[in-house]
């Protein structure tokens, strides 16, 4: 849950990702993005796929450089150039949880070294002793025994890879998790094992989410508060609950009206909406990102200002 002070761990200010280093194939992925992550938080980014989420949180972690804006992690800017300390300080306390745990494992290595490898990287701990202690709580933390360290990840179902996965983020004691679709790939019956476990560690270690997905129904059942992003720009971002229940952009709202319903009835006889960009008038009324509400950001042009707010108010 988010703290009643609500202390800023991570800001994005302007954010612009690019691909492709000539003008004729410059590709913009990410363009003037803007949230906060507040610590103890777990903030939601939901869009389709190539809609720029997993973009944003590699540029975050430093995997891919950014463009423009920035991003400022604890007061102190860590994208651009930063001195050889801030990047290994960085490594520590911004940690990932990727998508597919049967890629993101090295197959020729055991636990032991998976889990530790940041650890050595970093020199993250004083002696042997230590290093072994420190792998074998990870373990515990994400419900796996010690005895697993001598075993290769081919001998580990989908849901054990991805804990051991979880371990080797949690090792390095982070302060924010990018956790990109981490149950995506994931058996149905073995997601919200692994969502229960990342509330746990959330409440035993204090640790902040920035929780990628596509999947909205479990944004809602995890989240605090929850951006939409649509081909590179965030078009909403709100409280989950109040987003759920009054989405405003029409984007948001025909990705919600696609969302399953557990009455095969009420399924049947439900209206999905299309969204179709041509919709704005943005050529002659360019839109701005607004707080329409507290806490309530949207993305529109001074007409839509005033329908929205016709809808709150309503």
């Amino acid at each position: 849950m988010v703290s009643k002070e609500k202390e800023i761990l991570l800001e994005v200010k302007d954010l612009k990702v690019e691909f492709g280093r000539r003008k004729k194939n410059k590709f913009v992925a990410v363009d003037n993005v803007n949230f906060n992550i507040y610590r103890g938080e777990t903030f939601g980014l939901v869009g389709e796929s190539g809609s720029g989420k997993t973009t944003i949180g590699r540029a975050i972690i430093r995997l891919n450089e950014t463009a423009g804006g920035e991003i400022i992690f604890n007061g102190e800017k860590i994208n651009g150039k930063i001195s050889k300390e801030l990047d290994r300080a960085i490594t520590k306390r911004i940690q990932m949880i990727f998508q597919d745990p049967m890629a993101s494992l090295n197959e020729r290595a055991k636990v032991d070294y998976i889990v530790s490898e940041g650890l050595y990287n970093l020199k993250n701990y004083r002696d042997e002793k230590e290093r072994k202690e420190k792998v074998e709580k990870a373990l515990l933390d994400v419900g796996l025994l010690p005895e697993f360290l001598s075993r290769f990840p081919h001998e580990f179902s989908g849901g054990q890879r991805q804990r051991i996965g979880i371990a080797r983020s949690v090792v390095m004691e982070p302060e924010l998790i990018i956790a990109d679709e981490p149950i995506s790939a994931l058996d149905v019956s073995i997601r919200a094992q692994v969502l229960n476990l990342m509330k746990e560690l959330q409440k035993d270690k204090g640790l902040t989410y920035l929780f990628i997905a596509h999947d909205l129904s479990v944004v809602r059942f995890i989240t605090d508060r929850v951006a939409v992003i649509y081909k590179g720009k965030i078009v909403e971002l709100a409280e989950t609950e109040k987003l759920y229940k009054n989405p405003l952009h029409p984007y948001t709202r025909a990705l919600f009206s696609a969302i399953p319903l557990p009455d095969p009835r009420r399924e049947r006889s439900k209206v999905l909406e299309v969204y179709d960009p041509n919709c704005h008038d943005y050529e002659n009324n360019p839109p701005k990102w607004i707080e329409i509400e507290p806490e309530h950001f949207v993305l529109a042009n001074n007409e839509e200002i005033e329908e929205y707010i016709k809808i709150i108010n309503s």
